[in-house]
């Protein structure tokens, strides 16, 4: 099956490019964010290609007040991945790993979008994701992360926003890889399924650097996979030796994070970023852990819908639990204090020691 990916030289087997490999739950994803320091503006915009299902699918999340839109699209793709579009919703790469252009035209859901990142610095590529159940392997794949700068609009009911010249920053990420996507295994592993997950992820954006932390760690608090990492705009990464969070909760038996702090160690200096969020934006709007539109899922030749959710509802619902909380965060680093903007997503599920969590969703800090 020769499409046009193949006239690029960046075939990884034999097979022409519509093939990746032998695993079903092969995946290639952009997601992108971007936000004011007024906090007027946050958007999200998220776009997978599923080889193996033969499905493309993007969505795009826009908060406007005390509401999230949500717009979301899905394709069968005919094994052609050269062309970025479901719908109305396209990617174009206009110089790779600098600058993209995402489109959202005129549909039925009141948003429209087209905007332009150009990338900070080079990208920042994240350990390797490699996570089993038993024998099976749950995760497998990588992610390059770069903080960005956007210009153009964003359209939502009427109101537009334009980026140029107001600071929107964000950040993209590409991965690549295997992970659950689709419809669930229906012959799970003989171990059971996944039980816990403790996801920890903090790009920020700053005047003079850019800063990154994450974390995934298992029931007893262990890192599995754990980066810290700032740069100076033009200068040289810093990966740092150790990073340690603390937390402060909204609650005794709440599991999102009222400040969180990230002690960063290297042998060029200590760094501490402290973030305090200020609004929380629902990642199943994009897809994520979605009952129905989860990524990979198949609606047919070419499905879109449309909702919007009262954010302070959401905020009760337990199945909400994945988020990215817009965040005035604070950077200590080389004797002096940065002011900037960023992102705690966070996904809790399941016992986390050194944080009162346990079993499914019950909290005890007691």
């Amino acid at each position: 099956m020769i499409t046009g990916a193949d006239e690029y030289p960046f075939h990884q087997t034999p097979e022409p490019m519509a093939y990746a490999g032998t695993d079903r739950n092969f995946y290639d994803r952009y997601f992108f964010n971007g936000y004011s320091p007024d906090g007027e503006i946050f958007f999200a915009i998220a776009f997978g290609v599923y080889p193996n299902l033969d499905i493309m699918d993007g969505a795009v999340s826009i908060l406007h007040g005390d509401k999230q839109h949500n717009f979301r699209a899905s394709k069968h793709m005919q094994g052609e991945r050269s062309v970025l579009q479901v719908g109305p919703l396209s990617i174009h790469i206009e110089q790779p790993l600098l600058k993209s252009r995402i489109v959202l035209a005129d549909n039925d859901s009141g948003m429209t979008i087209d905007v332009t990142m150009t990338a900070r610095h080079a990208p920042v590529e994240e350990p390797r994701f490699i996570r089993r159940i038993g024998t099976r392997s749950l995760m497998d794949y990588t992610r390059m992360t770069q903080n960005v700068e956007w210009s153009g609009f964003v359209s939502v009911d009427g109101n537009r926003s334009e980026l140029d010249g107001r600071k929107v920053r964000g950040t993209r990420d590409r991965s690549w890889g295997i992970r659950p996507v689709g419809l669930p295994d229906p012959q799970p592993p003989t171990t059971g399924g996944l039980s816990q997950f403790f996801w920890l992820w903090n790009p920020c954006n700053f005047d003079d650097y850019v800063a990154f932390s994450h974390t995934n760690d298992d029931e007893y608090g262990r890192p599995w996979n754990r980066l810290g990492a700032i740069q100076s705009i033009g200068g040289n990464i810093i990966e740092f030796d150790e990073v340690e969070y603390q937390y402060e909760w909204e609650g005794p038996t709440s599991r999102k994070i009222k400040e969180l702090r990230a002690l960063c160690q290297s042998e060029h200096g200590d760094a501490v970023l402290t973030f305090r969020p200020t609004a929380t934006f629902f990642m199943p709007g994009l897809g994520y852990m979605h009952p129905e539109w989860g990524h990979g899922t198949d609606h047919g030749d070419l499905a879109v819908t449309q909702d919007t959710w009262d954010v302070h509802q959401c905020l009760l619902d337990p199945r909400f639990l994945h988020i990215q909380a817009i965040s005035d965060v604070t950077l200590e680093f080389q004797g002096a204090i940065h002011q900037g903007t960023g992102v705690v997503e966070q996904m809790f599920v399941g016992a986390h020691a050194p944080t009162g969590m346990g079993e499914g969703l019950d909290v005890d800090r007691s």
